[in-house]
């Protein structure tokens, strides 16, 4: 996932920042420029990160279809939104601190100004 963000990032000027990798889903705040396709991009990360799943999980189901996505229109938001996401291993049972999941992090630093 990670060196899929890093190239999209030289590559196409894509920056994912915060992420939260679930066991059955993923939050990311992404950052495109104005030609950013967020639909298409999502469809080519789902396929980069499918064929490496089904090499460990072949028999299991892999994405829904479609997405959700929400913009976010102020640094609080951003906060706001970045506090809930980090919760979910919390939520879910799986930690009993944020922090101790290890699958979430930020790649680059998303500037909100």
């Amino acid at each position: 996932f990670i060196s899929f963000a890093e190239r999209a990032a030289t590559e196409h000027n894509i920056a994912v920042g915060r992420y939260v990798i679930m066991p059955d889903h993923v939050h990311l705040f992404v950052r495109g420029d104005a030609e950013f396709q967020l639909t298409r991009w999502i469809s080519l990360l789902k396929q980069c990160l499918g064929k490496q799943i089904v090499r460990t999980f072949p028999n299991d189901p892999l994405w829904q279809r479609g997405f959700f996505d929400h913009v976010l229109r102020s640094n609080e938001s951003y906060s706001e939104k970045w506090n809930y996401v980090r919760e979910n291993p919390v939520r879910a049972g799986l930690v009993e601190n944020a922090d101790e999941w290890p699958y979430a992090g930020e790649i680059v630093t998303i500037d909100r100004a």
